[in-house]
């Protein structure tokens, strides 16, 4: 395929994801599951799942395999914008406030069902075809440890926004929380991959890497620009088209060194907007950022995951079978553990039973982790299509479940320091 056929063939697929994904979402909306969530499902079903399965020819000529090469990095360069601006809307100042439930949340989140992953693991291993021969025990343990026990961190943030829970208890210790969880799950990620490629010194270079970009970003970079370059900025009353630039270079070098080092994209962004000066530089970014990332970009990896999905692979009441332990596990380790860990520290029973609600979806993070251990040969397209059906069941329940438990009754908001920006929820 040539270069002009791929622009044209890049083209009509934006048109065709995006308007997919807006009637999904309509419909979605009518159920009362935000945006976000709506976007995974489009995914999924405009892959082999569902359009590919019955429409295999169009299909194919719609999104042909030569397409992947133009389609991948534009959706990573949307997930990556996206936690930048995660990054820039957190609040760290709450997250210190309830730091030791956050914590403890986050233990219990991460424990339980990575205890579950494990032994799943070791059954599937042993007992099912779900890992190709070359994969070892220990790698298929700890892979599926690691998918159990994440939680979907931006799209968290999201469903946080869309109920109204900006500012509360429960919405920040949810998302100090899945902070948490997810960075340790990238680190176990990095311990299969450098098992996988037989090569330890990879774990040391991810975890050690990751470690000093945080140092680097959030003890060297963040105050020399909170200095006078924020300060010129704040004095002018506007974020010039210059230093907009500078903003998306530190960005881009942030995810590119965190994805050379093996932690991926999306944590090197994340860490560089919490780096952002807060105030007019944060707002003037988000403005600018946030409605083109949202609304183009990250829809674009949602589907790029479900191009990779195909449900079909599950043919037997066996497969679905373990599928259902999945789910079991997934809803039993993450939910239960953190509702748990969240009452033995003082949250109400109400906000415990909203946290563990919120914390067991895991919708996004989910699919960047197994979309890499397909992409790796560490899981099967069978075991693949096993772990989306969990992670967008997961999701799904989120809102029907918060409202059942939780109710509509909105929590107040902690008020925010006059210098801090909202809590990380982008709008829907």
């Amino acid at each position: 395929m040539s270069n002009l056929q791929l622009a044209l063939q890049f083209f009509f697929q934006i048109a065709l994801i995006l308007a997919f994904c807006q009637i999904v979402g309509r419909i979605a909306e009518h159920l009362g599951q935000p945006q976000v969530v709506a976007e995974m499902i489009a995914g999924v079903l405009l892959g082999p799942s569902l359009f590919g399965f019955f429409w295999p020819e169009l299909f194919a000529k719609l999104f042909p395999v030569d397409s992947m090469k133009v389609l991948y990095p534009v959706s990573q360069l949307g997930l990556a914008a996206y936690m930048f601006v995660v990054g820039l809307e957190f609040r760290v100042d709450i997250v210190r406030n309830r730091w030791h439930s956050a914590v403890a949340v986050s233990a219990a989140g991460m424990i339980a069902p990575f205890v579950l992953g494990v032994a799943l693991g070791w059954y599937f291993v042993h007992h099912t075809q779900l890992f190709p021969e070359k994969t070892s025990d220990m790698e298929a343990m700890i892979f599926i440890g690691a998918s159990m026990c994440v939680t979907a961190f931006p799209m968290l943030a999201r469903i946080i926004h869309f109920k109204g829970l900006a500012g509360t208890t429960m919405g920040t210790v949810a998302l100090g929380a899945g902070a948490m969880d997810d960075a340790a799950a990238w680190c176990l990620l990095a311990v299969v991959l450098a098992s996988f490629d037989d090569n330890v010194s990879l774990a040391i270079r991810n975890v050690g890497g990751g470690i000093g970009y945080v140092v680097l970003t959030l003890l060297v970079i963040k105050p020399l620009l909170a200095t006078r370059w924020a300060k010129g900025i704040e004095t002018r009353g506007r974020l010039g088209d210059n230093e907009f630039v500078i903003c998306l270079v530190l960005m881009s070098l942030g995810a590119w060194f965190t994805d050379a080092i093996g932690l991926h994209a999306v944590f090197g962004a994340f860490i560089m907007g919490i780096a952002m000066p807060r105030g007019l530089v944060v707002k003037s970014l988000i403005e600018r950022i946030q409605p083109l990332t949202v609304a183009l970009l990250l829809p674009l990896f949602f589907t790029f995951s479900g191009l990779n999905t195909q449900i079909a692979l599950l043919d037997s009441a066996y497969l679905w079978g373990m599928t259902g332990l999945v789910l079991i596990a997934a809803i039993a380790g993450k939910g239960v553990a953190c509702w748990l860990a969240a009452r033995a520290t003082g949250v109400s029973n109400r906000e415990a039973l909203g946290i563990g609600t919120l914390m067991n979806a895991r919708g996004l993070m989910e699919l960047l982790i197994i979309n890499i251990g397909l992409q790796r040969g560490i899981i099967s397209p069978a075991l693949f299509a096993t772990l989306v059906i969990m992670a967008v069941v997961t999701t799904l329940m989120a809102s029907p479940i918060f409202e059942l438990l939780v109710g509509r009754q909105r929590i107040a908001a902690e008020p925010a320091p006059a210098d801090s920006g909202p809590l990380a929820a982008a709008p829907d």
